[in-house]
């Protein structure tokens, strides 16, 4: 799997650089630069690393404002001065829900299913992230049988479990969240109560249990697709197991502020961009490895989770409901 992965990503690397140096021939060219305002839930580091690569290739600036989900929803909503919201999906819901992101259609993302992206186009999922098994090598040669279900996992013996504890990220509550709403709750604490007695440690980072698994200290770690696949370029003794009764995902996305109406082809184009090759190299070139959800993007091609399966991603839950499946968790499965 992992000369697989390497190979693939090579090649994507290879043949979009050759498409790269071709778009930005005209790179000094002398061409005024745009300028596009964009709020964002993602990290600097990341959006610094598209931003750039854009005025590379379009001349045209993206000045990322790194906002909480709350916060950002708030100065939309106040200042409506912005031209392109990237963020969590999630964050992208609530946006719609008070009239802030105008449809947006294009050919490009009407390649993108419908299970990531707003029913009316408002906004459109770029790329996702899921949690998956990170299994050592050496253990699974141990074993007769791989476990590639959570309830195999949770009922597999003598296994060490690596985790992120559900009160420390969103992508590891989410997790417990999708579980619930796509298993019911019962079968899912029953799976949670499994795993709990074989954790190494319930980690504050999405990180960390991939190093565990990646150093020997774990069997199997429960992580996100895109941390594993960094260790795995850096050479780790790594397998990824995509759990084949669904697992749960990140979905970031874009929208356009119903505010921009001047600027809107140059947001829409960038929009779109976000769903090309182009973007997917920037972050791959930096150690970022997302799923394209742009079925005719070279990345998506060349992914080698052709199988996976995911969860439903819209749960029911107020957050209320949220906080009361937290503290139960804790409360029977954590401090027990």
């Amino acid at each position: 799997m992992r000369q697989w992965v390497i190979l693939a990503l090579m090649a994507f690397t290879a043949v979009i650089a050759a498409l790269a140096g071709v778009a930005g021939a005209d790179e000094n060219s002398g061409a005024p630069r745009q300028e596009l305002l964009a709020y964002t839930t993602l990290p600097p580091e990341t959006v610094s690393i598209l931003s750039e690569a854009y005025e590379r290739e379009e001349h045209v600036r993206i000045n990322f404002v790194p906002l909480p989900p709350q916060e950002l929803v708030n100065k939309l909503y106040a200042e409506r001065a912005v031209d392109v919201v990237l963020a969590d999906s999630k964050v992208l819901d609530v946006c719609t829900k008070l009239d802030l992101l105008t449809p947006h259609f294009s050919e490009t993302n009407d390649a993108v299913k419908n299970e990531f992206k707003d029913r009316y186009d408002r906004w459109i999922g770029v790329w996702y992230d899921p949690v998956i098994f990170c299994a050592n090598r050496d253990y699974l040669r141990t074993i007769h049988e791989i476990p590639d279900t959570w309830s195999a996992l949770a009922n597999e013996p003598h296994v060490r479990i690596g985790i992120t504890d559900f009160l420390a990220a969103d992508a590891s509550s989410n997790l417990m969240f999708q579980l619930i709403g796509n298993f019911g709750a019962a079968s899912t604490y029953e799976i949670l109560s499994g795993i709990h007695p074989k954790v190494v440690q319930y980690t504050k980072f999405l990180s960390n249990p991939v190093r565990q698994a990646g150093m020997g200290e774990a069997d199997i770690s429960i992580a996100v697709e895109s941390e594993t696949l960094r260790y795995i370029q850096d050479n780790y003794p790594l397998k990824i197991i995509y759990p084949a009764d669904g697992t749960s995902y990140l979905l970031t996305g874009v929208g356009i502020s119903t505010a921009d109406s001047v600027k809107n082809p140059a947001a829409a184009k960038f929009a779109d961009w976000l769903l090309s090759d182009g973007a997917q190299l920037a972050l791959q070139r930096n150690g970022f490895y997302f799923i394209s959800t742009n079925p005719r993007t070279l990345a998506y091609k060349t992914f080698a989770g052709k199988n996976l399966v995911l969860l439903e991603r819209t749960e029911p839950f107020t957050q209320q409901q949220r906080e009361e499946f937290l503290d139960r968790w804790v409360r029977e499965i954590r401090m027990q």
